[in-house]
């Protein structure tokens, strides 16, 4: 009784105890499912032959500046998901294309997903929309073993138990909509369920917060809960905390935006509905840390560093600020939280991410199934509500008072120790050097190009080779490929070892058994550097690539001894030598198409060369400018670079490990 009292103080002092039903919508007053009249027109709006060339996105033309704004938003972006659910409302269907899990698990991600923004909507107000008696009923039937629709039971390590964590969490919030409406028999099905799925065995990662969500949600419901299987995850997580709010993720080298929308972001819901719960303040705690780095990893314009694994989250990247705001965790002033969530929901309500229906797409800044994870379906997209955690703040609250902030100027560059990176920002974007992490595990699909290039930027994306046999289409963008036959290539995949001083990374790591490298990156802003010591045993071509830009006709091109460079009524992208021991000579190459995350047709910058055995010294500047003007003048004043034996006195003696590598 005292726990059950615990956890109705926290929900009063978020708002959410006393107006929860008032604000939500009468249960004697569902509404029906959304009219087609309603629905018929977001389609017209999204691709309609009056709004060519077509937004294919259902946010286009929101300000989304009020909460009125995000209220519509999240309307709409729900609404084109309400065709597909099935009779009994457990399922959502949307195509017949595989993940790695099965369907009815696929089709409980189509049902579950969507509650992590519509249950907190629903406690701040605006959910009127929402026909809650499918979500009831799809959540008995789902539970109910003799039901059609039933979801199957839970094993250890069962994707259904991503999803539960949503049906948890929402269970925790709105009780009165989803659970206390149920039958006697529902209620036992539910609760049946959801027991054996808390007591299974977790992934040894992210997932084992899976298990303290699912705990709240039983809670919430009266269920009697083994408080020591929270306990013993709550310590597990704690064993991959590596400091400043970082989290590694499991048994891997990989810090990411899991980080972000999920350790933390779990780690804030967690603490603010269970405060009471087993590791809930110290879980706070180390959540609040993270924002001083994380904060480098936006752009000006709201846009988020894409690096890493399930990118096609989308706007989930901002979810750590948004469950910020959910626990009343100001770590920074009110009006820097809100400009970070909205600005980046506004650069998302400029992307193409949905289909012509309005079913938000596979993919990043369009619909490209070359980039997504083996564990995607097509309702895994709707991850990206957990950014509407924050809508559970009534208008009073200072989240919505603030005047909207814009980020913080950034006269240096951020040295970040735990992920292995430094940042900065030229001309508004967020550029992020990366020492390399993923080890290129076999069921990672384009590790390298997610985690093991030279540089990451928020405003250009990344590339992936989607043609693993032809070198010379090989975009390589921020990479060094070799290759001895023409034909297949190899970049970096891990790291050996990596460090870290103050603006500098360090990283030795492997091609092959017979080519070993040193590389050194270093910002120089707007530019940046890249020193690499090769030792070879063979010979060998090298390409290297700078950033991809958009591709468009009329573009002007350099492409010299020496240096390449691409030039748009938009943006420039470069590459200039500074002194290799071999002559490079420039070219800039039209990557194939949809392999970049945010441009379906890109062009890219490349210094390519063949080297001998023995020891080969490649030097390059990179530039990247969303201003021609600026980027020309900053190609007439291109940084020198450094000397090996300087850049070695440096990590001899003023650098440390990069904390993934030390696992």
């Amino acid at each position: 009784m005292n726990e059950r009292r615990h956890l109705l103080k926290s929900l009063a002092s978020l708002g959410l105890a006393t107006p929860l039903v008032s604000l939500a919508t009468p249960l004697s007053q569902t509404p029906s499912s959304a009219p087609s009249a309603q629905l018929s027109a977001l389609r017209y709006r999204i691709s309609g032959p009056d709004h060519f060339p077509p937004s294919f996105n259902p946010l286009t033309g929101n300000p989304l500046t009020t909460r009125a704004d995000v209220v519509q938003g999240i309307k709409d972006l729900y609404l084109p998901l309400t065709p597909y659910y099935s009779r009994g409302g457990a399922r959502v269907r949307l195509d017949m294309a595989g993940a790695m899990f099965d369907q009815t698990a696929a089709d409980l991600e189509g049902f579950a997903r969507p509650l992590w923004g519509l249950a907190p909507l629903a406690i701040g107000g605006g959910a009127d929309f929402v026909d809650w008696d499918i979500f009831r009923r799809g959540l008995a039937n789902g539970t109910d073993p003799e039901h059609t629709e039933y979801w199957g039971a839970c094993t250890d390590r069962d994707q259904r138990m991503v999803e539960l964590a949503a049906i948890g969490f929402a269970l925790t919030l709105i009780p009165h909509i989803l659970w206390q409406p149920q039958t006697e028999q529902a209620k036992r099905n539910i609760a049946a369920y959801l027991q054996n799925a808390y007591a299974r065995s977790y992934i040894n990662n992210n997932w084992m917060f899976f298990r303290l969500m699912i705990g709240l949600g039983l809670q919430s419901m009266v269920e009697p809960v083994d408080k020591s299987l929270m306990a013993d995850y709550a310590q597990q997580i704690s064993a991959y905390y590596m400091g400043q709010g970082w989290y590694q993720d499991g048994a891997f080298r990989r810090a990411d935006h899991y980080v972000a929308f999920a350790f933390n972001f779990y780690a804030l819901i967690y603490s603010r509905l269970g405060s009471a719960m087993p590791g809930a303040e110290r879980f706070r705690q180390r959540a609040k840390e993270l924002a001083p780095e994380f904060i480098h990893w936006f752009a000006e314009d709201g846009a988020a560093l894409p690096f890493g694994r399930s990118l096609t989250y989308r706007f989930a990247c901002a979810s750590y600020w948004s469950a910020l705001a959910f626990a009343d965790e100001p770590v920074l002033p009110w009006g820097q939280i809100k400009g970070l969530v909205l600005r980046h929901l506004r650069w998302w309500s400029k992307q193409p991410i949905a289909h012509r229906d309005g079913i938000l797409s596979l993919g990043y800044a369009y619909p490209n199934q070359q980039i997504v994870e083996t564990y995607s379906s097509a309702c895994s997209p709707y991850w990206a509500f957990k950014v509407f955690a924050f809508m559970a703040l009534p208008e009073t609250h200072p989240f919505w008072t603030s005047k909207e902030e814009a980020l913080p100027q950034f006269n240096t560059p951020a040295t970040l120790p735990h992920p292995g990176m430094v940042i900065f920002h030229p001309g508004g974007d967020s550029i992020a050097l990366c020492g390399g992490q993923e080890e290129n595990k076999p069921w990672m699909r384009l590790g390298a190009e997610k985690y093991s290039k030279f540089a990451y930027s928020a405003h250009y994306g990344f590339g992936v080779e989607t043609i693993a046999n032809q070198f010379d289409a090989a975009g390589l963008d921020n990479m060094l490929g070799f290759s001895t036959d023409g034909l297949h290539f190899r970049v970096r995949e891990s790291n050996q070892q990596v460090r870290i001083a103050d603006q500098l990374i360090y990283a030795c790591w492997a091609a092959d058994e017979d080519i070993r490298i040193e590389t050194w990156l270093i910002p120089a802003s707007p530019w940046h550097l890249r020193i690499h010591r090769i030792r070879s045993g063979k010979t060998c071509q090298v390409h290297e690539g700078g950033f991809a830009i958009a591709r468009n006709p009329g573009d002007q091109a350099l492409q010299i001894s020496g240096a390449s460079c691409m030039q748009t009524p938009t943006d420039i992208s470069g590459i200039i030598d500074l002194g290799s021991s071999i002559r490079r000579e420039g070219r800039v190459i039209e990557s194939v198409p949809n392999s970049n995350l945010i441009y379906p047709r890109a062009s890219i910058p490349q210094l390519c060369c063949t080297i001998r055995p023995g020891e080969t010294i490649l030097q390059a500047a990179i530039l990247v400018l969303g201003d021609p003007k600026t980027g020309r003048q900053a190609w007439n004043q291109v940084p020198t670079a450094p000397s090996i034996s300087e850049l070695e006195y440096i990590i001899r003696n003023r650098s440390v490990a990069v904390t993934l590598m030390k696992n």
